[in-house]
């Protein structure tokens, strides 16, 4: 179901691609400390990082990137420092037309990244704040449930199991609701796609039906709408192979 998505978010951000002429997205910030490096503007193009600009960091802490978006999208500064390093190199943001500004640091490249120009950008970190909260839990419930096989205690192990369950049904309504509650921002048919793809499809149903036209009519809009029709067409025939079978 994960790659169905995928798919038809990579099918639509390749036609974006063809259909880009001007620029339409500035983003300017600086990299406290970085004297030397690269840095990268990409997105997900066919399931693979592809580089929209690229600027060389030579003694200047301060950059900047044109690009061209169709509307709001996910996006990535990447920077290659060269110390085969694959943590903490990478910022993921939700972009959005006009003017942005990303200001981070060399130590902490990805955690101390301040983003500012993009209400969606500030809905995003609104969700992953309250995510956190989620996989903490989840983290201490996994270690409950290896303490309790290890003592062999059925009835601890049954209850971190338990909760577990309750817990990703609280999250799935979160991201729901979260959904629902911004359908006028691109974050919400996002959401869908990204994070509850394989939730009940009228839940997902319920999330596109509550969009704005105009965010309907976005990438993620898109994405969604077609990833329902493919969802109703598996469910469909996955009816019918069972009747088949009665």
């Amino acid at each position: 179901m994960k790659k169905i998505a995928l798919l038809v978010l990579a099918t639509l951000l390749l036609a974006a691609c063809s259909s880009e002429e001007e620029k339409n997205l500035s983003i300017t910030g600086k990299v406290q400390g970085l004297k030397k490096g690269t840095l990268y503007l990409q997105k997900v193009q066919d399931t693979s990082l592809v580089t929209l600009d690229s600027v060389a960091m030579t003694g200047n802490e301060t950059f900047a990137f044109e690009a061209s978006i169709e509307s709001p999208q996910i996006l990535y500064l990447y920077l290659n420092k060269k110390d085969n390093n694959i943590y903490d190199d990478r910022v993921m943001f939700f972009a959005e037309p006009g003017e942005m500004i990303i200001n981070t640091t060399l130590k902490q490249f990805e955690a101390d990244a301040i983003i500012e120009g993009s209400e969606n950008q500030k809905k995003l970190m609104e969700y992953q704040k309250m995510m956190s909260r989620f996989n903490s839990r989840n983290l201490e419930l996994i270690q409950e449930s290896i303490i309790a096989q290890q003592e062999e205690n059925a009835a601890s192990l049954d209850s971190a199991n338990a909760e577990y369950d309750q817990l990703l049904r609280r999250k799935y309504l979160f991201t729901v609701n979260f959904a629902i509650n911004n359908k006028d921002l691109e974050i919400a048919p996002y959401l869908a796609i990204s994070e509850v793809y394989d939730a009940n499809i009228k839940y997902l149903d319920t999330i596109y039906k509550s969009l704005t036209p105009e965010v309907k009519e976005s990438l993620y809009g898109k994405s969604l709408e077609e990833f329902l029709k493919e969802r109703r067409e598996l469910e469909k025939k996955a009816e019918e192979d069972s009747a088949s079978q009665a």
